[in-house]
């Protein structure tokens, strides 16, 4: 595996689970075709490996597999999923997978990671926890705030913190929607529905 600086532009890499995402392959698979050269892969001095967009699409076309949902992007709604606790992950996870919605979700585990994997996914719609280790959800929202490239997208928080304990902390970033642990999944198919409703509702009017 290579080891050098990172690329000028975000887009030309991402990083282990957002490939896995794309070419539907295990975090393990990936970093074993990485080792056997078939992705181009790096490390930054930090650690974090980042691995190459264009080897990634030229694995797809090798192996005659479907591209990425970024193909088909004005279609569908691209949500990131950023929660620690791995039960409420996959469900929230598995709702969006298999949903009758025109719906693609990554999630990920950790703040670090989505802000790794942010350029690359581009999503429409981030769905934050904000009690997560290293790089929290207070902390992705407010450095994703600073950023034009995100000004559009939706940010929906679930927390099991209460509105003085989120506000002790320094608040939400105006415009976040929040909704309060345990998830409520009725909740969370209107709140999907309506955005679809909008989307469409967008494009008949452009």
């Amino acid at each position: 595996m290579q080891t050098h600086s990172t690329p000028d532009t975000p887009e030309d890499y991402c990083g282990t689970t957002y490939a896995a995402k794309l070419l539907g392959l295990s975090v393990g698979t990936i970093q074993t075709l990485v080792e056997k050269s078939e992705l181009q892969a790096w490390k930054t001095q930090g650690g974090h490996r980042r691995i190459s967009m264009p080897s990634i699409r030229d694995y797809q076309k090798k192996h005659n597999m479907l591209m990425s949902p970024g193909e088909n992007r004005e279609y569908r709604l691209r949500v990131l999923l950023v929660e620690d606790d791995p039960v409420t992950r996959d469900m929230l996870r598995d709702f969006c997978n298999r949903c009758e919605m025109p719906i693609d979700c990554t999630a990920m585990s950790s703040g670090l990671e989505a802000l790794i994997d942010m350029a690359s996914i581009q999503p429409d719609v981030l769905i934050a926890d904000l009690n997560m280790p290293g790089v929290d959800g207070f902390e992705l929202l407010r450095t994703l705030k600073h950023s034009t490239q995100f000004q559009r997208m939706t940010c929906l928080v679930i927390s099991a913190l209460s509105e003085e304990e989120i506000a002790a902390r320094g608040g939400l970033p105006e415009g976040t929607i929040f909704m309060a642990k345990p998830v409520n999944m009725q909740w969370f198919n209107g709140f999907f529905t309506a955005l679809i409703a909008g989307r469409k509702l967008e494009h008949q009017t452009a």
